[in-house]
């Protein structure tokens, strides 16, 4: 199969399996955020914050050198398996322990038993690693969508029904955790065709996958630090309340990237590890780009126009003081979608320092940022330091971006205007709508994403997107 078919297959499985999946985890949120006060919200995001940092760790950066470096040697591939495996029950074990010092730092009891009932999740997270790794490296998409979809499947009824029995924040981390051991035995089981471990383990035979994940560990250390930066501020120094308000605001605002996204990247990126010349990534970066913010900015445009009613709908009327932190966040959605194949493309040009230099320099950045309008402006300043580190981010990462494959700037404005100014129309209509028909209720929202809708369509179908081209693409299909 070649590269391009090998890509229209991988997203079409990998987009079937998001559609779905973000449908149920709407569905979820809405139906548990009636049950559960904001506060549940703020200690499972507490756990969640714990659990993703231990993650980072998960096969020691492997995950990226497996596929950037296509190995297939079994012995290699046996060895990390048992480091990630022994690796999986350390981490388990200092989670465990380590919730005392989370709960102390939070003055939170009830953390306690939440992070210690997570920590069981990690020896089977990382035992399934490396299956998960030869699967995407061998483009199995289908496969990997299957086993999102069952799991999305099985969230939202466990969850849902520990809900409304009382098992208050224990319902979302019983549900995790029963997902996880689902996974895991997925993934073992439809990935043991691609990999059988074997009795040996050398480490000094994996210098060249340690060297590399090294750089990826420490980025995912620093990546992780910025991207949760502000829910460490929250929950310490303005309260767990407060910090499921957040919560709520940043789910819904980075929601579609953060479920849309991954499948051109998690598609791109294997894809892109087999080229080798400048002109070929270069171009593949800019499709990328091109394709992710056409799909996403009337998404987000459309959110942002009408996060007032959508809030309300989706939560209830207790997450009103989320409206304004959805609107401001929305901007950093905007600026992650023009950057979020940089990381692809540094990984393909087997640099991943950049990236770690990137995260440091970006860390250097927002620490003082966030602590100054946090201290004089509280939740809502947090949110502009998110969106004000975001944009000087993205500034060094198109430097970046030039330095790796060349000139490409003059492209990607000239791809981006015309997204850009569809969504400036979209949300001009919508206003007028809104100022002089309404904006409460549910058959307003209606009529106001069904405006957007054939505003966005009609545009592209008249300035960027032919009929023809559409037909075309959908028989390569």
């Amino acid at each position: 199969m070649s590269n391009q078919k090998a890509a229209i297959n991988g997203a079409k499985w990998t987009t079937t399996a998001t559609v779905i999946t973000t449908v149920l985890s709407f569905a979820q949120l809405a139906i548990i955020a009636r049950v559960l006060d904001p506060s549940i919200f703020g200690l499972v995001s507490i756990c969640s914050l714990v659990m993703n940092f231990f993650h980072i760790f998960a096969n020691l950066g492997f995950t990226n050198s497996i596929i950037s470096k296509q190995e297939n040697d079994r012995k290699i591939l046996s060895t990390i398996f048992y480091a990630s495996v022994g690796l999986g029950v350390i981490m388990g074990v200092l989670i465990f322990f380590s919730s005392g010092f989370v709960v102390d730092y939070y003055h939170e009891p009830r953390l306690s038993y939440v992070i210690k009932v997570s920590s069981l999740g990690f020896p089977l997270i990382y035992t399934s690693q490396i299956y998960w790794n030869l699967l995407q490296k061998e483009l199995e998409f289908k496969i990997l969508a299957m086993i999102e979809v069952i799991g999305a499947v099985v969230s939202i009824f466990v969850t849902i029904l520990l809900a409304y029995n009382n098992f208050q924040e224990l319902s979302i981390i019983y549900s995790q955790l029963l997902i996880i051991a689902i996974k895991t035995v997925l993934y073992i089981f439809l990935g043991r065709k691609l990999f059988t471990p074997l009795f040996y383990f050398k480490l000094n035979e994996i210098k060249d996958h340690l060297r590399f994940g090294i750089y990826h560990l420490g980025e995912g250390i620093l990546g992780f630090v910025n991207s949760n930066l502000e829910n460490i501020v929250i929950g310490k120094a303005i309260g767990v309340k407060e910090l499921g308000l957040y919560t709520i605001a940043y789910q819904l605002a980075v929601f579609p990237i953060y479920r849309l996204n991954p499948i051109i990247i998690q598609v791109s990126y294997p894809i892109m590890a087999k080229m080798r010349d400048n002109e070929g990534l270069k171009r593949a970066y800019l499709k990328i780009v091109d394709f992710i913010t056409f799909c996403n900015f009337p998404l987000l445009a459309g959110l942002f126009i009408t996060s007032t009613s959508v809030v309300v709908l989706i939560y209830g009327n207790d997450y009103q003081a989320s409206v304004p932190l959805v609107k401001i966040i929305l901007f950093v959605s905007f600026l992650s979608c023009v950057t979020a194949p940089a990381s692809s493309l540094a990984m393909s040009k087997n640099k991943p320092n950049v990236m770690f230099y990137l995260n440091l320099f970006s860390l250097v950045i927002k620490i003082p940022t966030l602590y100054f309008l946090s201290k004089y402006f509280g939740l809502i300043g947090i949110a502009y330091g998110y969106v004000l580190t975001s944009l000087i981010d993205t500034v060094v990462i198109f430097i970046i971006v030039d330095n790796l494959v060349g000139s490409f700037f003059k492209q990607f404005l000239d791809n981006i205007i015309k997204p850009v100014s569809f969504c400036l129309i979209m949300i001009g209509v919508i206003s007028v709508y809104q100022y002089f028909i309404g904006n409460q209720g549910l058959v307003h929202l209606i009529i106001q994403v069904v405006i957007g809708g054939l505003i966005y369509v009609g545009l592209t179908l008249k300035y960027k997107l032919s009929i023809k081209e559409i037909l075309e693409l959908r028989s390569s299909l």
